[in-house]
């Protein structure tokens, strides 16, 4: 809405400008406080022709405990002076939210800006600070890259559970963001999805505001991404329910038991169709566990090793077969992407089950000289494959359609239960 807002009040057309104002004017009071620095924004483009929606607005994030770092990243230097200017006035608001951070605060938001977390490290063992009391990881989950979050998160030294003077945990900061990947990673460091905001709201409900209802019950077709506020949703709402036992991937990974070579092609395998079925849940999953930092083995015999610093074949089938540390390496990074599915993606994760756990699997693309019976019967495997696909998203489409039934009753600002991922449903 702000996009279409910045470019009509760009051309500057009276009519539609003065209908933007009454429209905002008359649902302002019921705008989120964290939503107003836009509008607020935008406002200040026409200046004069929207005068009044200018000052309410202004009047609103006075009174609001939005902090000097939060509006100075959202809005001109002018604005943020006269609402500070404004605030020390009629005396309102907390010695945290009007003043700037100190230069040490700073220096580490700038270090941030700059994706220098090895800076941030050195920063803090001069001791003029620390992660909490800058509200580093708020800062880095609300403007940074995902990798730099990571890469701060991974220092140990922040409690994920900290809140700021807006009594904002870093996870509910995460669902305003809207980056799955962000999400993910507070939550295999602890964060807890149950903490509330100082007026009461959970992460999930964060998010839920922040997702277009279209939005959230679009069908997503094979193969394609999933919308990431959708995901989100869905991510945390999978993070209030009972965590999945850990462990074992599924049947396969089982019964591969000490053949260490067997459960490596068994991941990369499961990691693989993931990423054709479920592409967005797997990236997301795939980045945690930072699995394009190992390297590929594939089952094809042009796969390659490194060996005395060059590539040189390797196939996987070969026996005996040696692991080595990089094979070790690559299985702990696909194993922690099946875990991550099952915990947060557990219904992708069941559907791959039902694939993978297929004792025939491997043999259905291999023809070779088999007889015309033997084609038919493979045939009628993939076929019954096929049909654990089309029950399990015909199961998603019902629940999807309960969901939906139960949503209409609950409050405009709520979707009710989630509609667990549907992908098939628009090629059933």
């Amino acid at each position: 809405m702000a996009e279409v807002l910045y470019a009509s009040f760009t051309f500057q057309i009276p009519e539609l400008v003065a209908l933007y104002q009454r429209r905002l004017l008359d649902i302002l009071d019921k705008v989120a406080v964290d939503d107003i620095p836009v509008i607020l924004s935008v406002a200040k483009i026409c200046d004069k022709a929207c005068e009044r929606l200018l000052a309410e607005c202004i009047d609103i994030v006075v009174k609001s405990d939005i902090d000097m770092v939060t509006l100075e990243k959202a809005l001109s230097h002018d604005i943020v002076k006269q609402i500070m200017d404004t605030r020390t006035d009629l005396g309102i608001g907390t010695p945290e939210n009007n003043t700037a951070p100190d230069k040490h605060v700073k220096r580490i938001h700038r270090a941030l800006d700059s994706d220098d977390v090895e800076l941030v490290r050195m920063l803090l063992k001069e001791g003029h600070t620390n992660l909490d009391s800058s509200c580093a990881l708020h800062y880095a989950v609300a403007y940074c890259d995902a990798k730099t979050t990571t890469e701060l998160l991974d220092l140990g030294l922040a409690d994920v559970n900290h809140m700021n003077s807006r009594g904002y945990t870093v996870l509910h900061v995460s669902a305003m963001r809207k980056e799955p990947k962000i999400i993910v990673s507070l939550l295999t460091k602890g964060a807890q999805p149950s903490h509330l905001t100082s007026d009461g709201r959970k992460a999930l409900q964060i998010a839920k505001r922040l997702t277009r209802y279209v939005d959230f019950h679009r069908s997503t077709e094979e193969g394609k991404a999933s919308p990431k506020d959708r995901l989100c949703v869905e991510i945390l709402e999978q993070a209030e329910r009972r965590e999945p036992l850990l462990g074992e991937a599924s049947v396969s990974l089982a019964m591969a038991g000490d053949d260490l070579r067997m459960k490596l092609l068994y991941l990369e395998n499961r990691v693989g169709l993931a990423k054709l079925l479920f592409p967005q849940e797997a990236k997301v999953a795939m980045d945690i566990a930072q699995v394009d930092g190992t390297l590929e083995f594939p089952l094809a015999a042009n796969s390659r090793k490194r060996l005395a610093g060059q590539m040189t074949p390797v196939d996987l089938n070969e026996a005996p077969f040696k692991i080595e540390e990089e094979h070790l390496n690559r299985m702990r990074a696909l194993s922690k992407t099946v875990e991550l599915g099952k915990r947060f993606f557990p219904r992708c994760s069941e559907v791959l089950n039902k694939i993978m756990d297929a004792e025939d699997l491997s043999q259905l693309a291999y023809l070779g000289n088999d007889t015309a019976d033997e084609r038919l019967l493979k045939k009628k495997r993939y076929m019954e494959l096929q049909d654990v696909l089309t029950k399990a998203f015909t199961e998603d489409k019902a629940e999807f359609d309960k969901s939906a039934a139960m949503s209409s009753s609950s409050s405009s600002n709520s979707f009710g239960m989630l509609r667990p991922n549907s992908r098939l449903n628009s090629k059933k």
